[in-house]
């Protein structure tokens, strides 16, 4: 899991904590895809958190993921072919369709969690607790100052564009 990082040591704030995400989100869908999820994409996750409180009507994932309800409507389908997710009668209002997290859809996001934490231990122990909890909440502090909370907050999280 590691090598001697002398390239990295000269990268500026953003482009650090950049190649750190990306390092980590690689190797946590590298964890996935060996516990047989290897379909699942990074960008998954991005309609998952929407989907974690209950069911959601398409119109209104929509609006949260700041797409055309077409667009939400083609990701659902992809996730829906893959068996992550289905397409339920709304409660309220038969013609109103809302999108829900199948057991192989949650068994991902448990997944997800499940290989964050294992890596955040891991990388404690590589580099010392003290030094990854603060890093971690150094990276915290940064996303809290450049305004991120309310999206994290409202599990409103997106790509940047």
């Amino acid at each position: 899991m590691s090598d001697d990082g002398d390239e990295l040591q000269g990268a500026d704030l953003p482009l650090a904590a950049l190649f750190a995400g990306w390092a980590m989100a690689d190797e946590v869908q590298r964890r996935i895809a060996a516990d047989g999820m290897g379909d699942l994409r990074f960008a998954d996750g991005v309609v998952f958190q929407h989907l974690v409180p209950g069911p959601i009507a398409i119109s209104a994932l929509a609006e949260r993921l700041g797409v055309t309800q077409q667009a939400a409507s083609k990701a659902v389908a992809d996730l829906e072919r893959r068996g992550y997710v289905e397409r339920v009668t709304g409660a309220e209002d038969a013609r109103v369709r809302h999108v829900s997290l199948t057991e192989r859809g949650r068994a991902a996001i448990e997944a997800g969690r499940r290989h964050r934490a294992a890596l955040q231990d891991e990388l404690a122990a590589k580099l010392g607790p003290r030094r990854a909890e603060g890093a971690r909440r150094l990276l915290a502090e940064v996303a809290a100052e450049l305004g991120a909370s309310p999206a994290v907050r409202g599990r409103r999280v997106r790509p940047p564009r």
